[in-house]
């Protein structure tokens, strides 16, 4: 069985929209598109990634994050690229309800009750990690059924204001166990956590505290 981990990149109000270029998606009026982009060059950001793909068995990921994926990714065929290599030869699995005939090779179309598939999908990945790469709407789902097992957080040093975030509000309150962390040259935090239960509170002033 596999362990299904998120990896994704977050501003420091953890927005993850469209972190890549500047109409990668608009959507809400979203104005601040390719707010990576100043930090692409860290070469510890890259060591981080390639290190997280080196782990991957299969990928599960949402139709928009798949279709920007499908329109770069097939072109890179430098066999010593190794995001390229696995993504462009290790089974696919796109969430959607529209499409039916992905051309990316190795790609399955994922509908219909879509955490029990999940599921099924990771029991049947025997080797290496099952990986979502941003796919922020499927991401929340699968972390709302207790099916994330892992996320990697990479917190840019930037402030947006506004824009889709990971964890949304009224999501119900869990705690995590930090796993691992580093810091980058550029400021990027990256922090792995694994869930751990349900979220607890108290008071400092309580009775023994």
């Amino acid at each position: 069985m596999a362990k299904l981990t998120l990896t994704t990149f977050v501003s420091l109000d953890g927005v993850m929209q469209a972190p890549g270029g500047t109409q990668e998606d608009t959507s809400g009026g979203f104005a601040c598109g390719g707010w990576q982009v100043p930090f692409f060059a860290d070469e510890d950001m890259g060591t981080f990634i390639d290190e997280v793909f080196d782990r991957s068995g299969a990928y599960l990921l949402g139709r928009r994050t798949y279709d920007i994926f499908a329109g770069y990714w097939p072109r890179v065929t430098d066999p010593q690229d190794l995001i390229a290599a696995r993504l462009n030869t290790l089974p696919k699995h796109v969430v959607s309800t529209t499409l039916t005939d992905p051309a990316w090779e190795n790609t399955t179309v994922v509908s219909g009750d879509v955490p029990a598939e999940v599921a099924r999908l990771k029991e049947r990945t025997a080797e290496g990690e099952l990986q979502i790469h941003g796919s922020g709407t499927l991401a929340r789902s699968l972390m709302a059924h207790d099916l994330v097992d892992e996320i990697n957080l990479l917190v840019h040093p930037v402030y947006l204001g506004s824009g889709r975030r990971l964890f949304a509000e009224g999501g119900q309150p869990k705690a995590f166990e930090l796993l691992g962390a580093r810091t980058t040259a550029s400021g990027i935090a990256i922090h792995t956590y694994r869930p751990a239960g349900r979220a607890r509170f108290g008071d400092f002033d309580a009775p023994g505290s």
